[in-house]
């Protein structure tokens, strides 16, 4: 920290689903003096204590304005990253390791003490769906399948070199569940549903069944409950892995409590083949492999982050998920271009 003054933060994009929250909270906090936010496009929303940037990590010639953002920093905080074109994985991969990339090589250049990084719990190895939960302990080697867990994956080898070439960098990583909230409804429904899903579909008595597939558990969280995670990794001195979730696990028969639906028992075949077909056809923007991946991602546990960060969640992973429905429904969203809302139905 400045020795007259409180933290100065960067994020790097600032203005998605998770960003905007962090970018609250942050704001929020007494012991942030100020916030710098950085983006590909310049969003219309005003916070206290915020200036907003514009950077693309995608592009070489963009990374001078980057270490122009960053210099003097106390910590930046890294959440870019693109789930689209999954078509095309060379411009995820630009944007989401190449961009990276060089923002840990300009936090290192610009002496910011601090970096806390999003990765998440598509970084980990196939693992149990039952139990406790693993810990941070467990492989991150990704479902090899999947552009996004193959890119969470192969940060996290890069960070494992970083942290041992940059050792006077603390360098924190967070691997959150699945987070909603309802502000982020409609970028999140034209990212994995495609731009013409019908929200009113998700209200309760409308959809005629849930599918039941094998490996289909998950854990969800509130994106304001991980956005004090972040805050708390900012103003303390904690450093290495964290996974953040709460409970309770989701599961088909949780999905058909809140959608009023019956279950149906649908084979992991089948379902990935629909899926595949959509995908293929362009119908919808979900690939796969990515569904694949869900399946296998283990469950974990958040025991960790209560005991070095403090942090505990304010809302259920059923409070996440039914904002997010909400979300879906009302097309909700925020005053920046990624969480733009809109309606459909």
């Amino acid at each position: 920290m400045n020795s007259d003054s409180g933290l100065r933060v960067v994020v790097i994009g600032a203005t998605g689903n998770v960003g905007t929250s962090v970018v609250r909270a942050l704001a929020a906090e007494p012991r942030v003096d100020s916030v710098v936010g950085l983006a590909r496009r310049r969003p219309s929303l005003e916070l206290p204590k915020t200036r907003w940037e514009e950077v693309d990590l995608s592009k070489n010639e963009d990374a001078g304005t980057l270490l122009t953002c960053i210099r003097g920093a106390d910590a930046v905080v890294h959440l870019a990253w693109r789930f689209q074109p999954t078509h095309n994985p060379g411009t995820t991969w630009r944007t989401n390791v190449l961009g990276s990339m060089r923002v840990f090589e300009a936090v290192a250049a610009a002496g910011v003490p601090s970096l806390v990084y999003a990765s998440s719990v598509g970084a980990y190895s196939p693992g149990p769906k039952t139990g406790p939960g693993v810990d941070e302990t467990w492989p991150t080697h990704g479902w090899p399948g999947a552009a996004y867990c193959r890119e969470k994956a192969y940060l996290e080898r890069v960070l494992d070199t970083y942290e041992r070439d940059h050792p006077k960098v603390r360098v924190v990583r967070m691997r959150p569940a699945f987070l909603f909230k309802e502000q982020s409804a409609s970028e999140q429904r034209r990212i994995f549903a495609g731009r013409f899903f019908p929200g009113p579909l998700l209200r309760p008595g409308l959809l005629p069944f849930v599918p039941d597939i094998e490996g289909l558990r998950f854990q969800a969280l509130h994106t304001d409950d991980a956005a004090q995670a972040y805050r708390l990794a900012v103003i303390g001195d904690a450093r290495g892995p964290f996974n953040l979730a709460a409970d309770p696990v989701i599961d088909a028969q949780r999905l058909s409590e809140l959608l009023d639906a019956r279950i149906v028992k649908l084979p992991r075949r089948a379902a990935h083949g629909a899926i595949a077909a959509a995908w293929h056809l362009r119908v919808a923007p979900a690939s796969p492999d990515l569904f694949d991946a869900v399946l296998r991602l283990p469950l974990m546990s958040a025991e960790r982050a209560g005991r070095e960060l403090g942090w505990r969640p304010t809302e259920s992973g059923l409070d996440a998920v039914t904002a997010f429905l909400r979300g879906v429904r009302e097309g909700s969203g925020d005053l920046t271009r990624p969480l733009a809302g809109r309606r459909i139905g």
